[in-house]
């Protein structure tokens, strides 16, 4: 049975020529500690004693376990636009151009260079935003839930905040509308029903402590069938008549139209503020294409005093959030490339004869690939599928596709899950007993990788294909 003071050492196990090149000697060190200490606390009067090339194996393994848990590049091959797993929207060029630029040394974040004094980090973005929507002011903070908690605390705190029955949500990440309402301050009140709510459901709950009326717009949600809303101009001219600030989260972001894309009309920002609406809130990672960030436009007076709000600086984005989303802003100035440009707008507007060829050149490598092994039993073809838009954007709403469609013996489970362990790991989906792979949200340069991918874990995994 096995002694503690059997273990092997530290330093013995360092010297393994197995553990060589796994980093450097003081974190393979780290990892060999952590592995012993697992096994110290699992050692009970059965443990056996184990060969040395036991313990070795459990560094690896811990090795690799920690490559895996890092924050890194994947391809996304499951047609899913906005996936919120693998960071909802890709960033343009420029974007990432912009980051690289502000990580290259300092930055002028927050300095006003004819002065040489501190200036704002917001400048920037109220000058654009305002430019793309016709905003009076424009504010920038970390995510959108920070958005719409910032406004309610600025305008409801300690007050009521009017909500619809209908679109008291969940955000994502477990979280839900009235708990965002709860944690900026303000006490939420329910109007309407589930399915349907009225114009004079809003007027008969505005009393002396309502102090917003907060519109959810059905971004990430569908009520559908026997159902009534309230249009947000007219909840905007009761907001007026009333003295009542209307707040319209629209969520996705969009500044173009999706219809141009074949989806259904998405309300943009520039359309949100014109119905008359007191403060807009979105996302920057959404439909907009850019970064995890959270806007909120409107009327110049509120956006002050959001601005001016203590728990603004504590939901504020760094230097690289704003390098990516105003890069990404920019592109948008010119409406006739913005559409070659975010990689979002992208993937949307994709047609069908190009998905296809791409799915069909995806094919071809892969058979090409094959023929030396010869892998028994693989099968690869191009089929219809869907693809959809995801990241709470668009619900219900999917966009025709061509899916390369990939069998072997082994379980579609088992290679998709060899695909997600690959670096870079390659995220597919399985549709109908396969694993398939939706060019939508595949890159032309990234053809190849996923081709090597596929080859690789149905040949080299060590079981019959």
């Amino acid at each position: 049975m096995a002694n503690l003071r059997n273990l092997p050492s530290v330093d013995r196990l360092l010297s393994h020529p197995d553990l060589q090149g796994l980093g450097s000697p003081s974190y393979v060190r780290d990892v060999i500690r952590l592995v012993l200490d697992d096994i110290r606390r699992e050692m009970r009067d059965d443990f056996p004693d184990e060969p040395l090339e036991f313990y070795v194996e459990r560094v690896q393994l811990r090795a690799a376990e920690d490559e895996r848990m890092r924050l890194g590049y994947a391809i996304n091959a499951t047609g899913v636009v906005l996936h919120t797993g693998l960071g909802r929207a890709r960033l343009c060029e420029s974007a990432q151009k912009a980051v690289q630029e502000a990580t290259r040394g300092h930055s002028t974040l927050e300095i006003d260079r004819d002065t040489g004094k501190r200036g704002s980090r917001q400048s920037q973005f109220k000058e654009l935003l305002t430019r793309l929507t016709g905003a009076e002011d424009a504010y920038v903070c970390n995510n959108n839930a920070a958005a719409v908690m910032l406004c309610v605390n600025t305008l409801a705190a300690g007050r009521e905040a009017i909500l619809s029955r209908g679109q008291c949500v969940e955000i994502g990440g477990s979280f839900r509308m009235p708990d965002v309402i709860a944690a900026a301050g303000a006490r939420m009140r329910e109007v309407g029903t589930t399915n349907k709510t009225r114009l004079s459901d809003y007027e008969k709950a505005i009393v002396p402590e309502t102090g917003c009326i907060i519109r959810c717009h059905p971004s990430n949600f569908q009520v559908v069938g026997f159902t009534e809303d309230v249009d947000p101009a007219a909840l905007a001219k009761l907001g007026r008549e009333r003295g009542v600030a209307v707040i319209d989260d629209i969520g996705s972001g969009c500044l173009v139209d999706t219809a141009l894309a074949g989806l259904p009309h998405e309300p943009t920002l520039t359309e949100a503020l014109a119905t008359g609406v007191d403060l807009v809130t979105a996302s920057g990672d959404k439909l907009l294409g850019g970064p995890q960030a959270g806007l909120a436009l409107g009327r110049k007076e509120l956006i002050e005093r959001v601005a001016k709000n203590p728990m603004a600086r504590a939901v504020r984005c760094d230097k690289l959030t704003l390098a990516a989303l105003e890069a990404t802003l920019r592109e948008y100035l010119d409406p006739d490339q913005v559409w070659s440009r975010i990689p979002t707008l992208i993937y949307l507007r994709r047609s069908l004869d190009e998905l296809d060829r791409m799915a069909r050149e995806l094919m071809a490598q892969i058979e090409a690939s094959c023929k030396e092994s010869k892998p028994l039993g693989l099968a690869v073809d191009v089929v219809d599928g869907l693809s959809e838009v995801g990241g709470g954007s668009l619900p219900g709403s999917v966009l025709p596709t061509r899916l390369l469609r990939v069998r072997s013996h082994a379980s579609p489970e088992d290679d998709a899950h060899a695909l997600r362990l690959r670096t870079p790991p390659v995220f597919a989906r399985i549709v109908d007993d396969h694993v398939c792979f939706d060019p939508r949200t595949i890159d032309v340069e990234e053809i190849p990788v996923v081709v090597g991918a596929i080859h690789d874990s149905l040949t080299t995994l060590g079981r019959p294909v």
